[in-house]
């Protein structure tokens, strides 16, 4: 698949406007790629990260191939059980915007590097807009120690707001919140009613912090 192709189908993608008709036309694309081609994708991402920390190093390559293949599995399983005819509730409003970036970004390069360039962001799409997930998977690493995490069915991102200088980010684009400043108490894990909002008081009244 070379730019061109890509521009065209990206500019199908973009005028979509329900969860489950993007959920089916991406499978549609990613399906014609193989499970070597997210083994390319991991190869190369391993080499884009050598020179960082080696302990960083394996936690992010451990993250993101299990991201990787079960985004993938997690697509496969959904097209082949018809999940996607149910599930009618429209897409985010920035979603047609995703699909113009992707273009963009994928409109110049080798025929193989823009390929799977655009199968990164097939995958990406998927996640955020087809099953809300964030763009970046729960646990995922971040250098000085932060996490993408889940709280209480909420998702955070300690990047979230810091990487708008950058037009390829997928950040703009992700349901997860901007991670709280270091030092907040987090809400109640799995806390009932009662609980959060007894949080969100005294984190409003007394200001609490860690320590």
């Amino acid at each position: 698949m070379d730019c061109e192709e890509i521009a065209g189908e990206c500019s199908k993608l973009g005028p979509i406007k329900n969860r489950g008709e993007l959920g089916k036309a991406i499978a549609a694309l990613v399906l014609s790629y193989s499970t070597r081609d997210l083994q390319r994708m991991r190869w190369n991402f391993s080499g884009a990260i050598q020179d960082i920390n080696p302990e960083l190093r394996k936690k992010l390559e451990e993250t993101i191939t299990g991201h990787l293949h079960g985004t993938y599995q997690a697509l496969r399983l959904m097209n082949q059980q018809g999940t996607f005819a149910r599930m009618d509730e429209p897409l985010a409003m920035n979603a047609g915007d995703y699909w113009e970036m992707v273009a963009a970004q994928c409109s110049s390069g080798d025929e193989e590097q823009v390929r799977l360039r655009f199968l990164k962001y097939l995958l990406s799409g998927f996640c955020m807009f087809v099953q809300e997930l964030p763009g970046h998977p729960v646990g995922m690493p971040f250098p000085g120690g932060d996490k993408v995490e889940m709280i209480d069915r909420v998702y955070y991102c300690p990047v979230r707001e810091k990487a708008n200088d950058v037009d390829a980010a997928l950040c703009p684009f992700c349901p997860a919140l901007q991670t709280p400043e270091i030092g907040y108490l987090k809400p109640p894990v799995k806390g009932s009613m009662h609980r959060k909002q007894e949080f969100l008081r005294q984190t409003f009244d007394q200001h609490h912090y860690n320590g």
